[in-house]
């Protein structure tokens, strides 16, 4: 039987059964923040297993995806780690307009794998006593952007700048931490903590004050625009599972 035989008659069956083609499960393409891939891989678990369709998740730096999406990547459902970013692609025609909220607040954190190396206060970077510093790309990476605007609040940048290992990603400047090729890094809180607690090694919350809120929107892309589940998506990421979820990795609704 060809293919198109075969589509010909699922579609004949669900109809006889009394279910739309629309209630079949689909394959969501999503771009999603790196520094929510935690929270995210949880909420998808309990979206395919309430929903019966499958997330294509995609992690990485927010201004690369951006990229991506402009040249044509076929992700239907953008979870960004600002709101410029997909207020930006509705602008252009590649978001969907009305469908973008904020789907978490983010904090930023400075943390260190070693249990002694943080302080309450920070004290460490006006110290100086460390080789190396991670932090995203903070032309592509809104938490290294929020980092650099930190340290320049604390009269700190000139100074610890030489000491930058910069990633590509808010990944992989945890990684950088983590395998000891830096000795802290500026991170979100979510990969740290669960719960409200640590996870492991030391960690100094910056203020708030210091940096602009990282207001994390969601939006539906064009590509999504026709695809029922892309919409469902959006709407569970709304519901209180997922909200709990989010809320469970340090993140303010």
């Amino acid at each position: 039987m060809s293919l198109s035989l075969t589509r010909f008659a699922l579609f004949t069956a669900l109809t006889t059964v009394g279910m739309s083609p629309s209630a079949m499960a689909d394959d969501i393409p999503v771009a999603v923040a790196a520094n929510f891939s935690a929270p995210m891989q949880a909420i998808a678990a309990a979206f395919e297993k309430d929903s019966g369709h499958k997330l294509l998740l995609s992690f990485g730096a927010t201004g690369k995806f951006y990229a991506q999406i402009r040249n044509g990547a076929p992700f239907e459902v953008f979870l960004s780690a600002d709101n410029e970013t997909p207020a930006k692609l509705e602008k252009e025609k590649m978001a969907v307009p009305g469908t973008r909220f904020t789907y978490a607040i983010g904090k930023l954190v400075l943390w260190s794998a070693d249990n002694a190396t943080l302080d309450a206060k920070g004290e460490v970077l006006k110290k100086g006593a460390f080789s190396h510093l991670a932090i995203a790309n903070p032309a592509t990476a809104p938490y290294g952007a929020a980092a650099v605007q930190a340290l320049t609040g604390l009269g700190l940048l000139d100074m610890v700048r030489p000491k930058f290992v910069q990633g590509d990603s808010i990944t992989q400047a945890y990684q950088f931490v983590a395998t000891g090729n830096a000795e802290l890094g500026f991170l979100a809180l979510s990969q740290v903590s669960k719960d409200g607690k640590l996870i492991s090694g030391s960690v100094w919350p910056v203020p708030t004050s210091l940096y602009d809120p990282l207001r994390q929107d969601a939006v539906l892309l064009t590509t999504g625009q026709d695809k029922p589940a892309a919409k469902a998506l959006l709407k569970y990421l709304q519901g209180d599972k997922a909200r709990a979820i989010i809320r469970s990795y340090g993140y303010e609704l």
